[in-house]
């Protein structure tokens, strides 16, 4: 083939590569590069391997690379920077030994996936050796190797480190002001987290959702909304992540002309209909609110559900105390072919435990382990104790509490004591006191509790020895507790 036939077909494999149809057409591209004798080619390798990477099929990638006779640092370099972005991570740093071993000269484009593949593992030492080699070679002052340094201290939280390199770098990014950010927000630093944001000269949109999430999981819901007011003031756009992050403030704040808002918004935006999680945190938001109504018609008319989509409406309405409906709801989504989920059984065994559903609830629990092959955790168990407690069967909660393959919670022993005393099982309420006793010595009200059973059956010598156990440890009864006996 002459050269200009080569750079001919060169042209077309590589607007192949970057077209539209990609995804569904990569075999047949491979193909018609093989057939005209380029699987050599260095330059359509790393190309096609950047294809790969970002079509998630790395795995494509690492069976053809091995078939290239002499690749050069570009190729490798798409390489390592595939497997930084889709694992194996560990592999990017075997590229890097083969390399050295063929005296390949790196460049700043091998270190910076390198540093990606350090964060990813949250390995600083293995980041440390990285920086070292890059100081070395003297590629420190490269854009793209400072962004990762800042990204691999502040992911291994070692802030100290992150903000040397962030001090020394003269053009900050935004993306490099949310590493920041978040590197603080995550290590506790909230406040640093903020300043830092509120020294930013440009904002996008990531940054305001990432400050706004922080001060959520921070339990700062009314500065977070308050931040979510700001970001509209400035003229910024919320798109489906923010609208996710707000929704839940705004149910735990009460916040319903703000929950009301945004629903608009997203109906206005088609963010409603076209994000799934958008519809999920909307459903979530109104049961919340208690308007079962609106929650219901947006649950219905979303186009597109996955399992999150039915445990919110089935928890939602447990949480109002619709629990027949809920199981009802169970019941369709399997019919329609969803597999139930942990947070599932959570949802409807809840919904048993509101309506009564014991028989019910009974089945529900068991087909866990027959039906759909899910092993209950500490919640479940917690469920069906809470469902039993309360229709009164204690005796059956408690065997229950005791067959369980994991160590009971105060949690649930608390839940049978309630029980008991609701339905004077007084033999097993003193068990389930004894018990949390145990699990929380330092908590005055168990002793209390354990006091007052003994005292309405008179037994005045074991209420002077509960007395005298909560001297022995130094505990003091809290104001407003019962003083029997």
């Amino acid at each position: 083939m002459s050269s200009r036939c080569c750079r001919e077909v060169e042209r077309k494999v590589l607007r192949l590569l970057h077209g539209r149809n990609t995804r569904t057409k990569l075999t047949q591209i491979h193909a018609y590069f093989l057939r005209h004798g380029l699987h050599q080619s260095n330059q359509i390798l790393a190309h096609f391997v950047s294809i790969c990477a970002a079509l998630n099929r790395m795995a494509y990638a690492t069976r053809i690379f091995p078939q290239t006779q002499n690749p050069n640092v570009l190729l490798f370099n798409s390489m390592i920077k595939g497997y930084s972005l889709c694992g194996p991570t560990q592999q990017s740093f075997h590229l890097l030994s083969v390399m050295k071993n063929r005296a390949i000269l790196l460049d700043e484009y091998t270190f910076a996936p390198l540093l990606k593949s350090s964060s990813n593992l949250c390995d600083y030492k293995l980041g440390q050796c990285v920086h070292g080699e890059v100081i070395a070679v003297g590629f420190q002052s490269y854009g793209s190797i400072r962004i990762g340094l800042v990204e691999l201290y502040s992911t291994c939280g070692r802030m100290e480190d992150a903000n040397k390199v962030f001090d020394e770098m003269s053009n900050k990014d935004v993306i490099v002001w949310n590493l920041m950010i978040q590197g603080f927000c995550k290590t506790g630093k909230l406040e640093i987290g903020l300043k830092i944001f509120r020294q930013m000269n440009e904002r996008s949109i990531v940054s305001w959702n990432m400050m706004i999430s922080c001060l959520a999981q921070n339990r700062q819901d009314n500065q977070a909304l308050q931040l979510f007011y700001e970001m509209l003031d400035q003229g910024f756009e919320p798109d489906e992540a923010t609208l996710v992050t707000v929704l839940p403030i705004c149910s735990r704040l009460g916040a319903v002309d703000a929950g009301n808002w945004i629903h608009s918004y997203a109906s206005s935006r088609g963010l409603k209909q076209d994000f799934v999680a958008v519809g999920n945190s909307l459903v979530d938001f109104y049961c919340k609110c208690g308007n079962l109504e609106v929650a219901w018609s947006i649950f219905n008319d979303m186009s597109h559900k996955n399992v999150v989509s039915w445990n919110t409406m089935i928890s939602g309405l447990a949480y109002n105390g619709m629990g027949e409906r809920g199981v009802d709801l169970f019941k369709e989504m399997v019919q329609k072919g969803f597999s139930p989920s942990d947070s599932t059984f959570v949802g409807v065994l809840a919904c048993c435990a509101h309506a009564g559903l014991v028989d019910r609830g009974r089945e529900l629990f068991a087909s866990m382990t027959e039906n759909f092959q899910l092993h209950p955790k500490l919640e479940h168990y917690g469920c069906v104790v809470d469902l039993l407690g309360r229709c009164g069967q204690v005796k059956e909660a408690h065997d229950l509490i005791r067959s369980m393959p994991m160590k009971p919670t105060a949690a649930l022993w608390g839940a049978l004591l309630s029980a008991c005393r609701t339905y004077g099982d007084r033999e097993l309420a003193e068990t389930a006191s004894k018990e949390l006793i145990n699990l929380e010595p330092w908590n005055s009200g168990n002793y209390v509790l354990l006091s007052n059973i003994y005292a309405e059956e008179g037994r005045w010598d074991e209420v002077e020895k509960v007395r005298t156990l909560m001297r022995g440890k130094n505990i003091m009864k809290a104001p407003g507790q019962s003083a029997t006996g």
